[in-house]
């Protein structure tokens, strides 16, 4: 099952206690709640460009699975990690979050990310 395509963000759970410990600002924190983010995957064999649209602010990623990366955290911060596929899962440790990406179904995306204790999940479904 391929990744390729555009996700809009349908659902999210734990995102403000999230973005807090990462030490998001707090005005920052308020208006990305409520925004419905787009993320793009496109996807060539191992090869993925993952670009997330969040209102005015677009963070691309482009990696290659198994090969070291510069990847663009949620802070701005670009960290060197390796992105591993499972089955339908993409999993890479960013510092100390971790995130995985599943495909659960062919319409269906759900990212968890996990601090700690702390998890924050977005579930996002296909768009036309």
């Amino acid at each position: 099952m391929s990744f390729t395509g555009k996700y809009q963000l349908e659902s999210q759970e734990g995102f403000v206690e999230f973005m807090k410990a990462i030490g998001l600002p707090d005005d920052l924190i308020e208006k990305g709640k409520d925004i419905k983010s787009v993320s793009e995957i496109e996807q060539s064999g191992d090869q993925f460009k993952v670009t997330v649209t969040t209102g005015a602010k677009v963070l691309t990623n482009v990696f290659t699975i198994g090969q070291e990366a510069d990847i663009e955290t949620l802070t701005g911060e670009k960290v060197k990690a390796v992105v591993n596929k499972e089955g339908n899962k993409l999993k890479v440790v960013l510092n100390k979050i971790t995130s995985v990406t599943e495909l659960v179904d062919g319409n269906t995306l759900v990212n968890t990310l996990t601090l700690g204790n702390l998890v924050y999940k977005r579930t996002s479904k296909r768009m036309a």
